[in-house]
């Protein structure tokens, strides 16, 4: 999961980069090819609506990294909890002297799936 929210941020600190490069490329293209246009519309918009673009950016940003923060810790007690249940069944199984009978394949590709997910894996 960590390796996902480096790779998702990285997509973004991307993105921001090509949208300071974008700004920069449109100032200069303007005042190469319009330098009388003050007060025109269209190219001073363009780039005021670049910089709210940018901002609204930043803040879903913001927003997902918490996000990503707060699904890791969960995604993590999940397993936790789930590894100390299975390791109580395991217990009172042994304490008990219950014949364990073997897993399903639906059970051991869980089981499989859970050891992926979990952080000392």
């Amino acid at each position: 999961m960590e390796a996902e929210v480096d790779k998702l941020e990285l997509m973004f600190q991307k993105a921001d980069s090509d949208l300071d490069y974008i700004q920069y490329r449109l100032e200069y293209e303007i005042k190469t090819n319009y330098p009388d246009s003050a007060g025109e519309k269209s190219p001073v918009t363009l780039l005021k609506e670049i910089s709210a673009i940018k901002s609204r950016y930043q803040t879903l940003y913001t927003r997902f990294k918490l996000v990503a923060v707060e699904q890791q810790e969960t995604k993590s007690r999940i397993c936790a909890t789930v590894n100390k249940t299975m390791n109580m069944i395991q217990q009172l199984q042994t304490q008990t002297d219950l014949e364990l009978s073997p897993l399903t394949e639906e059970e051991k590709n869980a089981a499989e799936q859970l050891k992926s997910h979990m952080p000392d894996s």
